[in-house]
């Protein structure tokens, strides 16, 4: 995977612009990448939904849970889906937001200075192979093009938002994950 660093765009994949983001502050470096999960309607898949929801046309007229997330203006940057497919909705060189209220190691507005990355799945049920292996070979890219991002600076919602988030959850098996980021594979 490539990506291009004067446009923050990962090529080969879908763009979809979403309209849910700004300038990181000042000279601020990348150096963070979170992991979080979406499923829309929880626990549903496939649908056009996250897209919506990152573009802020969802309906909320469609399904009871979309009246209460509708008005919200939220994005990642980008997505990785159940069958591997990669959307990507704000440029990395952009300040998505996807982390809200957040703090990482004392250092509060994670948005500033993160990447923040939707694996499409919930807390309970586990992720699909192809999702691993695209998110390890999308954080290896991150990690060439954004060196201050490490294997200690990668992680959950739920860390940086505690009592708030629980994404990407329990299924989310990190040991597999980071694993793969320290041996090459």
């Amino acid at each position: 995977m490539r990506i291009d660093t004067n446009t923050g765009l990962l090529e080969c994949v879908r763009q979809v612009c979403s309209p849910n983001c700004d300038e990181r502050p000042g000279e601020e470096q990348i150096s963070l990448l979170v992991i979080h999960n979406i499923s829309l309607p929880p626990g549903e898949y496939s649908g056009l939904w996250i897209d919506a929801l990152f573009t802020n046309t969802l309906d909320p007229a469609v399904h009871p849970y979309f009246e209460i997330i509708a008005g919200q203006k939220v994005s990642a940057h980008l997505l990785i889906r159940r069958d591997g497919e990669m959307i990507q909705y704000v440029p990395f060189c952009r300040r998505a937001w996807h982390a809200g209220k957040s703090c990482f190691q004392g250092r509060e507005r994670c948005n500033d200075f993160s990447i923040g990355i939707e694996l499409e799945g919930c807390d309970e049920q586990p992720y699909e192979d192809v999702q691993y292996e695209r998110l390890i070979a999308l954080t290896r890219s991150l990690m060439q093009s954004y060196p201050a991002i490490t294997p200690e600076r990668i992680t959950g919602h739920s860390d940086i938002a505690p009592g708030r988030k629980t994404d990407p959850g329990p299924a989310f098996d990190w040991k597999r994950y980071l694993g793969a980021l320290e041996s090459g594979q």
